[in-house]
């Protein structure tokens, strides 16, 4: 009967003009990714869930949290074979050293790393163009955790925007643990009324070298992530389609994008795991 079958697939392969050894290749790699059938459907339910945000290495951490033993070169061959591929490509940013502002020096001094939660802030502004109108982005992030403490959105660029989203995080401020907030060197973060508010409230101002971004990383990254996963892949017809837009991302940025200097969680997550632990 062996021999018998032998002579079939013989007569089989020649007639499909393929060699034997051929045969065997395709017969194993089709078992092979057979036996990850189940993976591969995961795969893609997060790849689809997060909108082609994430790459192999975010990908293979969610699945590992799904009770799967699996490594990161597996996932990006599964990830190929599945034709998945992340769509985000982060532009870095490059700078020069600027010379120290006069109002408040550069304390922070691109220390970013914190021990615990409202520690070290950093904050920014930046602009949003839609049909020749414009929309401003003005947040607060906990160097932490990277997680948007407040933030508050306007169509100027105005002193308004910036104090309402400072009155907002102060609130959520903790008033035993010394606080310092870093910026760059705009003009609202000059202002005397900013200033005294900081000062009531206990917080050290620090700012930036005069036109060096870098000064302010986690935060210019931020923007780098949230205009290349939101902005750039769609097309807005309106400033409040924006709007709408920017306010669920930053809840999905806080809740659910995990990161991979966090352990693979979302900041709010990242931030409840360490007060289980220290407290």
């Amino acid at each position: 009967m062996e021999l018998r079958h032998r002579y079939d697939l013989d007569v089989l392969l020649n007639c499909m003009n393929m060699a034997r050894s051929s045969f065997y290749y395709y017969s194993k790699k089709t078992r092979l990714t057979d036996k990850y059938a189940d993976t591969k459907a995961l795969i893609q339910s997060i790849y689809h869930k997060h909108k082609g945000r994430l790459g192999y290495r975010r990908i293979t951490l969610l699945v590992r949290k799904k009770g799967i033993v699996i490594n990161y070169k597996t996932v990006l061959r599964l990830m190929q074979f599945l034709g998945l591929k992340s769509i985000i490509r982060v532009k870095k940013y490059k700078s020069y050293k600027g010379e120290q502002g006069k109002i408040a020096p550069n304390v922070l001094n691109r220390a970013f790393k914190a021990n615990q939660p409202n520690q070290k802030w950093a904050t920014d502004i930046t602009e949003f163009n839609v049909a020749g109108r414009k929309l401003y982005l003005s947040p607060v992030i906990d160097l932490f955790n990277q997680e948007i403490i407040s933030y508050e959105l306007s169509e100027r660029a105005d002193f308004k925007c910036v104090m309402t989203m400072l009155e907002k995080a102060l609130k959520k401020a903790d008033r035993q643990t010394p606080l310092l907030l870093h910026s760059d060197q705009g003009w609202h973060y000059q202002m005397k009324q900013y200033r005294h508010v900081l000062e009531k409230s206990g917080v050290t101002q620090s700012m930036s070298r005069k036109g060096n971004c870098l000064d302010n990383a986690i935060i210019e990254n931020f923007f780098g992530i949230l205009k290349s996963e939101l902005f750039y892949l769609n097309k807005y017809q309106s400033i409040d389609d924006l709007k709408k837009e920017i306010k669920q991302y930053i809840n999905y940025y806080n809740n659910e994008r995990i990161k991979l200097n966090l352990n693979g969680m979302s900041p709010i997550q990242y931030r409840a795991h360490h007060s289980k632990i220290y407290y």
